[in-house]
């Protein structure tokens, strides 16, 4: 007879999804996201989408108990969607999900590792030390991802090489006394500042990635980057 105790997951996830015109991508991440044994729940918030993903989003909360649907009327961004979503993350540890198919869930265990060992408080998922180094990620992406982390690890004494990345898996008592505030993509920024500012021990383990272009959804600019520079000065740590 198996082991019931040493088959169940020390450590489970609630996992947090903003969602704004992914209906292409939508029902096959979610079913990537609950496959993982490590998911006690996925938190979906839809941010004003106009494409039906609301609706398939509706449909995975009526299917799937495990699934926690909210939403906004209106676009407000990718930061809105996730101040929104941690309110409703029941579980102990938090991680962020895009809701393409650019990260693999597939990677949740290496993510929850350093924590589950005690190693760390914080993991963020590096594109940059994968074998792939990014692979998928414009050279201007590259460029532009590489300048901000220099300047944000400058700032945070932090030795990060992926600041910008989606995949940061943190215990969610460690925002309890943060509040949050940035609306757009600035919100990387500001959970990295933060994060080092309350003294989270951050690690960093390689990630799979799969890059896609603006044609084919991706949604963060130069106006973003701009954005996260102002971010950067900002919250400074240090």
């Amino acid at each position: 007879m198996a082991n019931l105790e040493k088959d169940r997951p020390s450590v489970r996830l609630s996992v947090l999804m903003p969602v704004f015109n992914e209906r292409e991508h939508l029902r096959d991440i979610a079913q990537r996201v609950l496959a993982s044994p490590l998911v006690g729940q996925l938190v979906i918030v839809d941010d004003g989408s106009t494409d039906g993903s609301k609706e398939i989003a509706d449909g995975l909360g009526r299917q799937q108990p495990r699934v926690c649907v909210l939403c906004h009327h209106r676009n407000r961004g990718k930061g809105a969607a996730i101040r929104t979503g941690l309110g409703a993350c029941r579980e102990d540890l938090v991680i962020i999900q895009d809701a393409d198919l650019e990260y693999d869930p597939l990677d949740y265990g290496a993510l929850v590792g350093p924590i589950e060992r005690g190693r760390a408080d914080a993991v963020f998922g590096s594109r940059f030390l994968a074998q792939s180094d990014a692979s998928g990620q414009s050279p201007v992406h590259r460029w532009a991802n590489r300048l901000l982390t220099g300047l944000s690890n400058r700032l945070t004494g932090l030795a990060l090489t992926d600041v910008e990345t989606c995949y940061k898996c943190f215990a969610k008592s460690a925002l309890d006394d943060v509040s949050l505030e940035q609306s757009r993509f600035g919100i990387e920024i500001e959970l990295t500042a933060k994060l080092a500012a309350a003294g989270c021990r951050i690690e960093e383990v390689p990630i799979r990635y799969r890059g896609r272009t603006r044609d084919q959804g991706k949604k963060i600019g130069f106006k973003d980057g701009l954005e996260a520079m102002w971010c950067i000065l900002k919250y400074r740590v240090l």
